[in-house]
């Protein structure tokens, strides 16, 4: 999973980047408000934001993250105590509010318990699982191994089954930003349905790919 850090000490943000990676998260950080609401769409699976950083405060950036990204986790960090700040920020719909200093196993645990993606495995036709957690995609005859480019696409399309991924969220989330070209993508996606039922992933003419919706389906592993 994709993770927003926003922090604009950055000892700490370092630090807890490199906890995260540990975890095996990819971590974007960001000391500037701006250039991170600048790049909440590139694909993030939970946002950690301190409040009082430069440009833009992590509040605003929740409030606009909440528009456009429904239900995704947001983890406040801040050293204000306040007790109006912290209603605030659930008012506006943090997830979570942790108070500085905190431990970074508090962090990683909440992470864990509110990013629900990971509990999660996708069901395709003719008996086909892929598992969010592990990474595994499985059929009946066993273990179908997946390079990580098609584990990134395939993550990214299972983060919203209902929803079209864009070209341009395919290329920031699966190439991390680097230029690709239309063809790169269309070839990883036809590498990646030889290897699962090729009626589970639709191309939306000059948008970009969704699941199909009517042979596959996503479900809680508890």
């Amino acid at each position: 999973m994709k993770i927003l850090l926003l922090e604009d000490n950055e000892r700490l943000c370092n630090f807890i980047q490199t906890a995260l990676i540990k975890e095996s998260y990819d971590v974007d950080v960001f000391t500037d408000g701006e250039e991170a609401l600048h790049s909440i769409n590139n694909g993030y699976g939970c946002f950690v934001l301190d409040i009082n950083v430069p440009s833009v405060d992590g509040i605003t950036i929740l409030k606009t993250i909440r528009m456009y990204h429904g239900e995704k986790p947001v983890i406040i960090i801040s050293s204000n105590h306040e007790l109006e700040k912290i209603q605030s920020s659930y008012e506006k719909g943090c997830s979570d509010y942790l108070k500085k200093p905190f431990h970074i196993y508090e962090l990683i645990q909440k992470i864990k318990k509110l990013s629900s993606f990971d509990t999660k495995k996708l069901y395709f036709s003719d008996d086909y699982v892929y598992d969010l957690k592990t990474h595994h995609l499985t059929c009946k005859s066993g273990e179908i191994k997946l390079a990580k480019k098609e584990i990134l696409f395939l993550e990214l399309l299972a983060k919203d089954i209902y929803r079209i991924v864009t070209f341009e969220e395919i290329e920031e989330y699966v190439w991390r930003g680097e230029d690709t070209t239309f063809s790169n993508i269309y070839a990883l996606a036809k590498r990646l349905r030889r290897k699962i039922p090729k009626d589970a992933i639709d191309i939306v003419k000059g948008v970009g790919y969704s699941i199909n919706i009517t042979t596959c389906d996503i479900k809680n592993l508890s």
